[in-house]
């Protein structure tokens, strides 16, 4: 899971690129890079304080240091640790510094009594505490020896790992990794880096915080990707009229479900229900009904014809255009099945729905031969592939997929007109032009059931006629915040997707 110490507010994800355009304007006027190099390593040095807390004054700690900018943000960090009495060696993992910046900061730290041990020298040091400032955000490709090494001394020792900006040997662009140090807790400076966002470097970041270090907001551009916050979706919850009724909060329509997938459609359910439709119906193929009559009382049930699959038949259509004129919403996918009857009943779906279509799991399989089939919708479409769904709709593998996780989502949202959420750790929503990142979830959530969960959220908050990017950011951002909290009171191994939806409707009193 990802944290930031920004109190809700939104955090910006930068490319290397990106970032130090930013910071050069920033010292084109308003300060030198020393300044800004010792506001950052002193901005860090305070979040480790609050960190460890009291337990850092009893700690060893080594500040690993490469021959980069980078390093003389650990310089700082190590001259004011032992500025506080706590027991700081700088470890140097390449050649002394040679950049002026640095190298300032470097013989501060000497001159105030910091031991400094060449990596090649270092016997078996216990160190209580490891600060990696070895590589910073221009690191790209594969680190050579000896930073392998040091790699894998850092990454076998006991210490806990604080990794400056970013850790080292991640590519901070585009998240790739072939080896680095992997952190406990990471420090961002200034603002998120695709490395905490993207796999597989998102693995090797542990708790991540950001910290300010003073760079104005006017040396910021618009259209940066961002993450979703509380604060962000929390206005989209306006106060319920006193004199509502059941038809004030949107109709929702549930088309999902199977013979032998029957758990999906009512996990959706379930979640929508949660979520705060005003009236939701279920339409299922017929076999299913005490299943779902079962363990759902709240909806309206509309069992349809089924094929010899016992899936929605391409018989049921003209219930299903009918039910279509009642919705506000419409759910597709969740357990439905694919065969020639199903993939009939998605198009036909998808290009008659007048109001928002979301897309999930077999309605997704169902466009995947035929995608020039989402082109001719009449209303906004919402599709939510994981990675191997999104493989499917873009003819890659899953490999490329997951390594080209941005690109992809962004692509095939602006190319089809569609909104994509791209499941997975960090989930993305993106139209195609605006891009954000979830930071809530936990891999407890990696389980069958959890997309079920997710599209009847969706579906749900669109009914109540929330705009459906924003639905999307409220409904992955609030499943995430279930995941956390059923991990945290069950485990991440034994909670269950019904877990997260026992919390869901009590999380729900955060927004109202």
């Amino acid at each position: 899971t990802l944290y930031t110490n920004t109190g809700g507010v939104i955090m910006r994800i930068l490319t290397a690129k990106q970032i130090k355009a930013v910071e050069t304007r920033a010292f084109e006027s308003d300060s030198t890079e020393a300044e800004l190099m010792l506001k950052a390593g002193t901005t860090c040095f305070e979040k480790i304080c609050k960190i460890f807390g009291e337990s850092l004054a009893n700690s060893r700690v080594g500040v690993f240091c490469g021959n980069g900018k980078n390093a003389g943000d650990g310089f700082v960090i190590a001259y004011l640790l032992k500025k506080i009495n706590v027991f700081t060696d700088i470890i140097l993992c390449d050649k002394e510094p040679t950049v002026d910046e640095p190298k300032m900061y470097y013989q501060k730290a000497i001159n105030n009594g910091v031991k400094v041990t060449n990596f090649t020298k270092l016997g078996v040091e216990n160190y209580d505490i490891i600060v990696d400032c070895i590589f910073g955000i221009g690191f790209h490709g594969e680190a050579k020896a000896p930073f392998n090494d040091i790699f894998d001394f850092i990454n076998n020792s006991n210490a806990k790992v604080v990794s400056i900006d970013t850790p080292s040997g991640t590519n901070s662009t585009d998240g790739s990794v072939i080896n680095a140090v992997k952190a406990d807790y990471t420090i961002a400076i200034s603002t998120l880096k695709f490395a905490h966002v993207l796999p597989p470097s998102n693995a090797y970041c542990g708790k991540i915080y950001t910290v300010n270090i003073g760079i104005d907001e006017k040396h910021y551009e618009s259209g940066y990707p961002q993450t979703i916050t509380k604060k962000d979706i929390k206005k989209n919850f306006i106060k319920r009229d006193f004199n509502s009724n059941k038809g004030s909060f949107g109709h929702q329509l549930n088309i999902c479900g199977s013979y032998l997938m029957p758990g999906a459609s009512v996990i959706c359910a379930k979640a929508a229900l949660k979520t705060g439709v005003g009236l939701l119906k279920c339409a299922f193929p017929k076999s299913i009904y005490p299943v779902m009559t079962s363990h759902l009382t709240q909806p309206l049930f509309k069992p349809l014809c089924e094929n010899e699959a016992k899936t929605i038949s391409i018989g049921a259509l003209g219930d299903v255009f009918e039910d279509l004129k009642w919705a506000d919403s419409v759910v597709v996918g969740c357990g439905l099945g694919n065969n020639d009857d199903i993939q009939v009943v998605v198009d036909q779906i998808i290009k008659t729905s007048e109001v928002p279509v979301i897309l999930d799991a077999d309605g997704i399989n169902a466009v995947a031969p035929f995608i020039d089939i989402v082109k001719d919708k009449k209303a906004p479409l919402i599709i939510t592939p994981h990675p191997g769904e999104m493989a499917r709709l873009i003819g890659e593998s899953v490999d490329y997929v997951c390594s080209h996780r941005l690109e992809v989502a962004k692509a095939f949202a602006k190319e089809n007109d569609v909104i994509i959420v791209l499941k997975g750790a960090n989930t993305i929503v993106t139209n195609g032009v605006d891009v954000y990142f979830n930071t809530t979830g936990n891999p407890g959530m990696a389980m069958g059931g959890t997309g079920d969960m997710l599209a009847g959220i969706i579906g749900s908050f669109a009914a109540q006629g929330i705009e459906p990017i924003e639905a999307c950011k409220a409904a992955v951002y609030i499943h995430g915040r279930c995941g956390d909290i059923a991990a945290q009171e069950i485990s991440t191994r034994g909670m269950t997707v019904d877990d997260m939806i026992y919390v869901l409707g009590a999380l729900m009193s955060e927004f109202e």
